[in-house]
């Protein structure tokens, strides 16, 4: 049985940083794409980053470029998310997810969804 495990969420103030991990379980994932969408109180899930099973060059949402760098380890079957200069508007459910396709993956739509972790950041 396939799971996505993540952690590292909690409050942070502006400005700060955190670092999200999602590990996946139940199989190899080392040729999926994976990535990482958030959704906030009120607002429908939205792509966050993503990154390709080879490695390649990852694709982020505008409004996080240059902040956030999504990265992965193939060997430990885990995808990370580290967030810099993080502002309020970042609040919300931050969710791990891992499909087959990596030009769908920007889509929403997935193989397999994490159960998400919260992440909250204070003005």
């Amino acid at each position: 049985q396939v799971q996505l495990v993540e952690s590292g969420g909690g409050l942070v103030q502006a400005g700060g940083s955190l670092r999200l991990s999602c590990a996946a379980s139940g199989r190899t994932f080392s040729s999926y794409a994976m990535g990482w969408f958030r959704q906030a109180p009120g607002k429908e899930r939205e792509f966050v980053a993503a990154i390709s099973g080879r490695g390649g060059t990852p694709a982020y949402v505008d409004s996080v470029k240059g902040r956030f760098t999504i990265s992965r380890d193939n060997a430990k079957n885990t995808v990370y998310l580290q967030m810099n200069s993080l502002k309020p508007e970042d609040t919300a459910v931050y969710y791990c997810a891992v499909d087959q396709f990596y030009p769908r993956i920007v889509t929403g739509s997935v193989d397999y969804w994490g159960q998400g972790t919260q992440v909250t950041v204070s003005s």
